[in-house]
């Protein structure tokens, strides 16, 4: 994962459009795209400025480690004896949960 897919799981955890984000650090839309597209290289100016608006450090720009996925599981006996269970998934973006959607219609042929 690079900075340009960081920045948009961090961007979109804010509900901060690219527009206000490159406004805010003082780009065109189109910059700010290409940065998120991977297209362009951000240069180490803006870089904090990133860190700041994301309320990251710099180093979580740079994290290429996969988001995580809890899974929760819970049983229950209810008072008939029969057993509940239910599974409760924790996503940590919406590229994540869109990425699972996708893998099931696929699985599934849904």
């Amino acid at each position: 994962m690079g900075v340009g897919t960081n920045i948009k799981r961090l961007r979109s955890k804010t509900k901060l459009s690219q527009q206000d984000v490159a406004d805010l650090v003082g780009v065109d839309k189109n910059t700010y795209a290409n940065w998120e597209n991977q297209t362009n290289d951000i240069k180490s100016e803006h870089i904090p400025k990133l860190a700041q608006i994301f309320h990251v450090e710099i180093k979580d720009l740079f994290d290429q480690s996969i988001p995580k996925i809890e899974i929760n599981i819970n049983k229950q006996v209810s008072k008939d004896k029969s057993l509940n269970n239910s599974v409760v998934l924790v996503m940590p973006d919406k590229e994540t949960v869109e990425k699972l959607i996708a893998v099931i219609r696929t699985r599934f042929d849904i």
